[in-house]
């Protein structure tokens, strides 16, 4: 299948249509469904909103890069009914990702600054700026320095079978583009497997650190781990 070609997925056996999906190729137009589903899971999963309300600013920091710079490698689950419900976005360029994040950081923080004077921002919104300013460098766990990454979301009642389409999506296009050892970061806690799906697929856990931004809502014990696989070798491809 050639990868300018869309991932069409049949659906899952035995769903009803209503909730049947397919993964495919991002296009131009699903960059707000994207920015949407960031926000509505950047909260452990939930509404990212009680610990940033600046929603454009948190879709722009953790989405803008990939929609922006890379579109090509990134996937979208697609409901029957023509909803996005969930992405994989992939940046394979690690040599220009640091300068051209700084970039997509840069261009957002004049309407941050702008909505601090003019009083648009509360307490929760300035914990999450001094966290994300004075920790999360220190609390981002170890990864490969000359490897792609992505960046997954899925809304919370596509998970399950939105999920498999995209990962079966991810693992097929990742041969096919070319790409050998790629990595993503998670957050690992309780009450979420995402994880343990990524292992039993043939990434390994290659480093992980306990993330503090959850704290002030009396959540403790949340990690953030470095999911690593390398597609190069022969054994790795998926057919």
């Amino acid at each position: 299948m050639s990868i300018n070609q869309e991932l069409n997925l049949p659906v899952a056996p035995g769903a009803k249509k209503k909730k049947g999906c397919r993964a495919r190729p991002f296009r131009p137009a699903d960059r707000v469904a994207v920015r949407h589903i960031c926000c509505e899971t950047g909260f452990m999963g939930k509404p990212v909103d009680p610990l940033y309300s600046d929603r454009e600013a948190f879709a722009d920091f953790f989405t803008g890069y990939y929609t922006d710079f890379e579109p090509e490698y990134c996937l979208v689950a697609e409901s029957v009914a023509g909803e996005v419900v969930g992405y994989i976005l992939i940046a394979t360029d690690f040599k220009r990702y640091p300068a051209r994040q700084a970039r997509v950081v840069l261009r957002t923080i004049p309407s941050v600054v702008w909505k601090i004077l003019t009083g648009r921002y509360g307490k929760s919104d300035f914990a999450f700026l001094s966290w994300l300013l004075r920790k999360a460098g220190k609390e981002t766990p170890e990864a490969p320095k000359q490897a792609a990454h992505f960046h997954i979301n899925i809304l919370p009642e596509w998970r399950g079978e939105a999920g498999r389409h995209l990962l079966i999506a991810f693992l097929k296009a990742m041969p096919q583009w070319g790409i050998g050892l790629i990595y993503g970061q998670m957050q690992i806690y309780q009450t979420r497997r995402a994880g343990k799906l990524f292992e039993r697929f043939g990434f390994q856990v290659y480093d992980k650190r306990e993330v503090t931004k959850f704290e002030r809502f009396g959540v403790k014990g949340v990690q953030v781990a470095t999911l690593v696989r390398d597609f190069s070798a022969t054994e790795n491809q998926v057919a």
